[in-house]
C-alpha cells in the first residue's frame, strides 16, 4: 500500500497542529506511457507550503504538496530508468508517479541526482530549489559590495544561513537574526557572520541597531512582523531589501496580505530613503540561472566555503508534527523527513 498525507479540511488560518492531517493509503500506482514510479527518501518541509495549504493549492483528499528526493522503481519515461535518484514533487507521499499527465509547476520538473556533486539530501537544500532562492535573492537581486552591511533574518534557516553565506564571499559585513540563542552561536561560530541578535530578546531592536553602527545596506527578509520592525530604521539611503518569506504572518486569517500590512506601515519610510523592494520568487530564475547557480554553488560546498546544516527527522508518520515544529521555529537547520532508505550512505 502506498501512505500518505492530506488535510483533514481548509485551514481558516492559524499554525498547523497534529490534527491539521490526516494519514490514508491505497494502492501503489502503476506507471502509464511516459510515466515513472518513484519511491520518496526525503520530504522537504517548507514554509511556503502552509501557504499551499490554506490559498487552497492543496485541497483536502489530495496529497500534501512537497519538494522531495526519490528513487525511481519503474519507468516508462523516456530518460529515466529504475534505480535513478532523482530530484521531483511526489509530496508527502511514500509513492507516487512522476511524468505525462502528471501536474508540476515548469520549475519543478523532475531531474536526475550526481551523488559525486553533494549528498543527495540537498538536492532540495543548498543544491536545490532552496539554496537557488538564496543565490538569487542575494547575489542576483540585492548584490550585495565589499564593506556593505547586508542583514539577514532567520538566519539559521535553510535559506538565511546560505543567504548570509553569499553576502559574506561578496565582501559584505553580515548580521543575522535568529531565535534561540543556539541558534545565534552557530550563525557566527559555524556560518561566519559577523554578528547575530536574537529577535527574543527584550532588547532585540536595540542589540540589531548595535551590531549594525553604519546601518542596514541589504537585507533580506524570511520573517516580517515585529523583525522588519526592528530593521526598517536602519535602512541607509539607497539599500536593497529581498522579500523571500514572511513567517511570522502565516498564522494569520486566510486572505491576509502580510506584505501590504508591512508597507504600510513603513512604505513612507522606504520610499524617503530610496529603499528598493523587490520580491522574490524563485520559479522566475530556474531557467536562465539554475545552472550557473549549481557551478558556482557545488564547489562552495564542497569546499566549506558555503557551510549547510540539516534537521533530518526519520519516518513518514513524523511529518506533520515535524512541519508544526518548522512553522514554529523550533528546526535548527533545513527541516526534511527521511521517509526511506538513502543508498547514498
Amino acid at each position: 500500500m502506498n501512505r500518505y498525507w492530506t488535510l483533514a479540511a481548509k485551514p481558516t488560518g492559524g499554525l498547523p497542529t497534529p490534527e491539521t492531517f490526516v494519514m490514508r493509503d491505497g494502492p501503489v500506482p502503476a506507471p502509464g506511457p511516459g510515466q515513472a514510479l518513484s519511491r520518496t527518501i526525503y520530504v522537504s518541509l517548507d514554509p511556503y507550503q502552509w501557504g499551499y495549504k490554506t490559498r487552497g493549492v492543496d485541497a483536502p483528499g489530495a496529497v500534501c504538496h512537497a519538494r522531495t528526493v526519490s528513487q525511481v522503481i519503474e519507468s516508462r519515461m523516456e530518460g529515466f530508468s529504475a534505480g535513478d535518484l532523482v530530484f521531483n514533487v511526489n509530496g508527502w507521499a511514500e509513492h507516487a508517479l512522476m511524468g505525462a499527465g502528471v501536474p508540476r509547476p515548469t520549475y519543478m520538473v523532475p531531474r536526475k541526482l550526481d551523488p559525486s556533486i553533494g549528498r543527495i539530501s540537498q538536492a532540495v537544500g543548498v543544491l536545490g530549489m532552496l539554496g537557488l532562492t538564496a543565490y538569487a535573492g542575494m547575489v542576483l537581486m540585492a548584490d550585495p559590495k565589499p564593506g556593505e552591511t547586508a542583514v539577514v533574518s532567520a538566519a539559521s534557516g535553510g535559506v538565511g544561513q546560505i543567504a548570509g553565506q553569499l553576502a559574506r564571499l561578496r565582501g559584505a559585513r553580515v548580521v543575522g537574526i535568529a531565535g534561540r540563542e543556539e541558534k545565534c552561536r552557530y550563525v557566527v561560530d559555524e556560518l561566519g557572520f559577523d554578528a547575530c541578535v536574537s529577535h527574543l530578546s527584550p532588547t532585540f531592536a536595540d542589540d540589531l541597531k548595535a551590531a549594525c553602527p553604519a546601518g542596514i545596506d541589504v537585507y533580506f527578509e524570511n520573517v516580517g512582523g515585529a523583525v522588519f520592525d526592528a530593521v526598517a530604521p536602519l535602512f541607509n539611503p539607497a539599500a536593497r531589501m529581498t522579500i523571500c518569506g514572511l513567517i511570522a504572518h502565516y498564522g494569520a486569517p486566510a486572505g491576509t496580505d502580510a506584505r501590504a500590512e508591512l508597507m504600510a506601515r513603513h512604505g513612507a519610510l522606504l520610499a524617503q530613503r530610496g529603499v528598493t523592494v523587490k520580491d522574490l520568487f524563485v520559479g522566475d530564475f530556474v531557467a536562465d540561472h539554475h545552472d550557473a547557480f549549481l557551478r558556482d554553488m557545488g564547489p562552495w560546498v564542497a569546499s566549506g566555503a558555503v557551510k549547510y546544516r540539516e534537521d533530518i527527522r526519520q519516518g513518514f508518520e513524523t511529518i506533520p508534527a515535524a512541519f508544526g515544529e518548522m512553522m514554529r521555529g523550533d528546526n535548527f537547520g533545513k527541516m526534511l523527513v527521511q521517509v526511506g532508505p538513502d543508498p547514498t550512505l
